[in-house]
């Protein structure tokens, strides 16, 4: 029989049912009661006709009752598909129409984006809506069902007929045409990445774990299911702290976590606020982070401040799967050059580093990183051109022909044989002549004390230098850095070919639905301001000089 994604939680919930689940705030649920809301909206979805293989939305803002939904969605043998509750109708649309969802589940005060999204859609078949807190907005679109019409359904578990082959959720991730990209995901590959996970990470139910990423992005997936499978405590982390690094600290402290999983900018917010505490968190035993690049001078800090804690760099992209490599620190960096590697191959998967023939490059050379194993995602929902195009073939050494995918992350093998992060090849851009990697400048800045954080991009010139190096860049409080400071900084430790030509003074940089920096964004800006300087000077994140 195949092991799905929600078989460990149900069996949790059989052994300790008064165990506590899921808790934010003042709220939260016990496993007996996840498992009856969820067991109860599978049973409602089945009668609504929802069948095997079935899509099916969460327009949800982080909540308990959005845990129990898509538990509960898992569990009517159909995949869930989580939206954005801060995103654009337009691109909600979009998602709606790729992926022809059988139901909606909406809760909070998501009632007016709901509408406008279905407004925007050009659906063959609206979907039904399930309203699961509370009273359903009186506004169309009406309920299929709500909150209420649950309490009188079966509780106890349904029968299954999934396999661990079928979907368990489809992601959508940004893509190159505007359009979003599904990422498939199969509980298979999320199973196979649990079981490495708890085995090293020593998961288990005495844990209070983090749940800090939103639910559209594919780290919350980690936290629900590593944490709810091994009968430990789930705590939410309300999107309203993410700029608030002292409340942050504070929500740590109270809930006594023992696991923080993050993407690298609240680390790096919280030791640029100096939110943590010399021996602060005392039970914290494990802090994890991916997505990007955690500058060192962070690491060293947060390292310094938590002697007692461990810290591993995850490095994977969406289509394999959240993780497909791992480090471990074994002691705090002694420079802030020393650069941190993603490590080694998780269980089951592997990491290739070829050149543009698809052959290895040799140990210390920079090649194309691409990564084959038990996480590769099928492709991308509907899509078998944008599936091929980086879902390849790839002759073995032994002769064998299998798939792998390729990331268009830039990698390296290190002297000490662990693969080291070089970039993506679409941060490396040439300037004057001069073959340039973003990161690289990127990494210098972050270094420098009195910047809380930045970001660098390139936009196309029609003059001599190819590209124009861009600096956006938000300083620490209680600074008001002009650029030919920080430009003179940078000088120290950069050649004058790479230092930025344009720069940009921010009170804070825009993020993406995933909590990354938006560099579509940063980079419409400095368009905006080439083109309308006196204009873009009236933004709040406005031009603060031109160098």
């Amino acid at each position: 029989m195949s092991r799905l994604l929600h078989t460990a939680i149900t069996e949790r919930a059989n052994a300790r049912p008064e165990g506590r689940a899921i808790l934010m705030q003042d709220g939260g649920l016990t496993y007996g009661e996840l498992e009856v809301a969820s067991n109860r909206l599978a049973r409602m979805l089945r009668e609504l006709d929802c069948r095997r293989g079935d899509r099916v939305a969460l327009l949800m803002p982080k909540a308990p009752a959005a845990i129990a939904g898509l538990i509960g969605v898992l569990k009517a043998d159909a995949a869930y598909v989580p939206l954005d509750p801060s995103g654009p109708p337009t691109r909600l649309a979009r998602i709606l129409e790729t992926c022809d969802c059988h139901s909606i589940l909406a809760s909070g005060k998501t009632a007016t984006l709901l509408r406008e999204t279905l407004a925007c859609a050009n659906l063959e078949r609206r979907p039904l809506v399930g309203w699961l807190d509370g009273a359903a907005p009186q506004a169309q679109p009406a309920p299929a069902f709500t909150a209420a019409d649950l309490d009188s359904l079966p509780a106890t578990t349904p029968a299954s007929v999934n396999r661990d082959t079928d979907l368990a959720h489809i992601l959508f991730t940004s893509g190159s045409t505007g359009v979003p990209k599904g990422v498939m995901i199969t509980h298979y590959s999320v199973m196979r990445l649990l079981e490495w996970a708890t085995g090293y990470f020593g998961i288990c139910a005495a844990d209070r774990a983090s749940q800090h990423a939103p639910l559209h992005f594919d780290i919350s997936t980690f936290d629900i299911f590593a944490t709810l499978g091994a009968g430990a405590e789930l705590h939410l982390i309300p999107p309203a702290l993410n700029l608030l690094p002292h409340k942050l600290a504070q929500l740590m402290r109270r809930s006594r976590l023992t696991q923080w999983f993050s993407v690298p900018s609240v680390l790096n917010l919280m030791a640029k606020f100096d939110a943590v505490e010399q021996g602060d968190f005392p039970e914290l035993r494990r802090v994890l982070w991916a997505g990007e690049v955690l500058p060192t001078p962070t690491l060293i800090h947060w390292m310094r401040r938590l002697p007692h804690a461990r810290f591993t760099n995850l490095y994977g992209p969406t289509e394999t799967t959240i993780v497909s490599s791992h480090y471990t620190v074994p002691h705090c960096p002694a420079s802030w050059q020393e650069p941190v590697p993603i490590g080694s191959a998780c269980a089951g998967e592997e990491l290739l580093i070829l050149d543009s023939t698809m052959r290895p490059v040799a140990p210390g050379e920079t090649g194309d990183l691409y990564i084959r194993g038990v996480g590769l995602s099928p492709g991308y929902w509907r899509d078998p051109k944008k599936t091929d195009g980086v879902f390849l073939p790839y002759r073995t050494a032994a002769g064998s022909e299998e798939r792998i995918y390729r990331t268009g992350d830039l990698a390296r093998v290190g002297t000490d044989g662990l693969i080291y992060f070089a970039g993506r090849r679409d941060y490396q851009i040439k300037s004057r002549g001069y073959r340039i990697e973003l990161g690289e400048i990127e990494t210098a800045l972050n270094a420098l004390p009195e910047l809380r954080e930045s970001a660098v991009v390139a936009v196309q010139s029609e003059g001599f230098e190819g590209w124009m190096i861009c600096c956006a860049y938000v300083p620490v409080r209680g600074h008001s850095l002009d650029p030919q400071h920080v430009r003179r900084s940078l000088a120290r430790v950069l050649p004058g070919y790479m230092l930025p030509a344009h720069w940009m003074r921010c009170d804070a940089l825009p993020r993406n639905a995933n909590g990354k920096t938006d560099r579509p964004v940063l980079r419409r800006r400095f368009l905006e301001a080439k083109r309308a300087p006196s204009e873009a000077g009236a933004r709040a994140a406005s031009i603060s000089g031109r160098l």
